[in-house]
């Protein structure tokens, strides 16, 4: 797993490598001539250069301020008599949107706080990496650096990284290679461990421990699973259900997808080979009212957790993800869950923000882990949305789910595993 993206991070490590031995080979050289002939040779073009800029700079204003006013004029009043119109006629539809986009906003005024305090610890431990090792008196070049922070930009992006993870990990690199000083020996070293830490920095959003929470959390605790259709939300909930039952905590399922009819029957099987209750109604009966219904069966027969399933739905279709709210309303689910296809790539980060919108997400559950050689939403999603990424599906089978590690996937990513 995570092939394609090693591959990526590895070639940019040679190359990187590589380029700081050239510049340790140059700075040798460099020291062997003398500099004084340069300094004088280019002086006197310099002087000439810049008393031709003056004369070029002095001539253009005057014609540029006669112009300039002639066209802001003709730019500011047309747009505004052929705007008006428009916006009163959509004033109606416009007004949902700018609802939605100050839940947004809000939701991304939490991250940014949760980004910066990794950032702080990212920096801490690289800047450890690099003062423990040897001292040079070299570094790599801006126009360098950025040549190859470029080159590994294009190739997180075939790896299905989100842009706002990638702009985090070259800040990161940026931040520690642009002067780094070190000894030629360990080169390869310190460059493999910048890169680990800046990886680190993204994976490790806020934490949640599950086990934990369930310990002490009030009883019936309600876990509301959402996603879109065929990111192995029904199969997710069966591995909790196995988890729960090896910590002796009891449980029912809730059969909240009434959309299909094979999702009833589905986790029907799942409840039977686990060997957990299920609460169902017939198709296209209300969601909220079996939720309602387990809820209330939990609690009569003092259950610990209550897992609701509900229907996999496009993050694209208002109508259901306000039904969503809707089951969210009735339900009061004290966690929730976004189920994301790895497989997906980006689309399952666009996913887990849009759900984070509607519902508000409390973490994540990323299946198909195993079968992903790119890597890239594993590294993305709980970044993007600023949650924790509590499990990682690693098969079909109910044991093969285990809790997410960041130490787990760095060594595997450096295929160190």
């Amino acid at each position: 797993m995570f092939k394609f993206l090693r591959n990526k991070l590895k070639k940019f490590e040679d190359k990187l490598e590589a380029e700081l031995e050239a510049e340790f080979v140059k700075e040798k050289e460099l020291s062997k001539t003398s500099e004084p002939i340069e300094q004088e040779s280019v002086r006197p073009d310099e002087e000439s250069l810049a008393s031709d800029e003056e004369d070029i700079v002095t001539s253009q204003p005057e014609e540029i301020s006669l112009e300039k006013p002639v066209i802001e004029e003709k730019k500011e009043e047309l747009p505004q008599q052929q705007k008006t119109p428009r916006v009163l006629r959509r004033r109606g539809l416009f007004k949902e949107k700018q609802k939605r986009e100050q839940e947004i906003d809000k939701q991304i005024e939490k991250t940014i706080e949760t980004e910066l305090e990794h950032t702080l610890r990212a920096r801490k431990s690289i800047e450890q990496v690099v003062k423990t090792t040897g001292r040079g008196t070299w570094g790599i070049s801006d126009e360098k650096l950025e040549d190859l922070l470029w080159d590994l930009e294009i190739g997180l992006l075939e790896s299905d990284v989100a842009y706002s993870v990638i702009e985090s990990i070259k800040n990161d690199i940026k931040q520690e290679l642009r002067n780094i000083s070190v000894d030629r020996s360990k080169i390869g070293e310190v460059i493999e461990e910048i890169l680990r830490n800046a990886i680190a920095h993204v994976l490790t959003s806020t934490e949640l421990d599950f086990n934990d929470f369930i310990e002490h959390t009030k009883k019936p605790i309600v876990i509301m699973f959402v996603g879109v259709n065929g990111s192995g939300k029904t199969l997710s909930i069966a591995k909790i259900a196995t988890l729960l039952k090896k910590h002796g905590k009891s449980c029912v399922m809730a059969a909240g997808d009434t959309f299909r009819a094979g999702a009833i029957e589905q986790l029907g099987i799942h409840a039977d080979k686990v060997g957990v209750k299920i609460i169902k109604h017939g198709p296209g009966s209300d969601p909220a009212a079996v939720a309602y219904d387990a809820i209330e069966h939990a609690k009569a027969k003092h259950k610990d957790v209550v897992l609701l399933d509900t229907a996999g739905r496009m993050q694209t279709n208002v109508n259901l993800m306000d039904e969503m709210a809707k089951i969210k309303r009735v339900a009061k689910p004290d966690l929730i869950l976004f189920v994301g296809d790895a497989l997906a790539g980006n689309d399952a980060v666009e996913q887990a923000k849009r759900f984070n919108e509607i519902v508000g997400i409390d973490g994540v559950i990323l299946t198909k882990v195993d079968t992903d050689a790119k890597g890239g939403s594993a590294l993305s999603v709980a970044y993007t949305i600023g949650k924790p990424l509590l499990f990682i599906g690693i098969g079909q089978g109910y044991d093969d789910q285990i809790p997410f590690d960041p130490q787990w996937m760095i060594d595997n990513i450096f295929d160190k595993g």
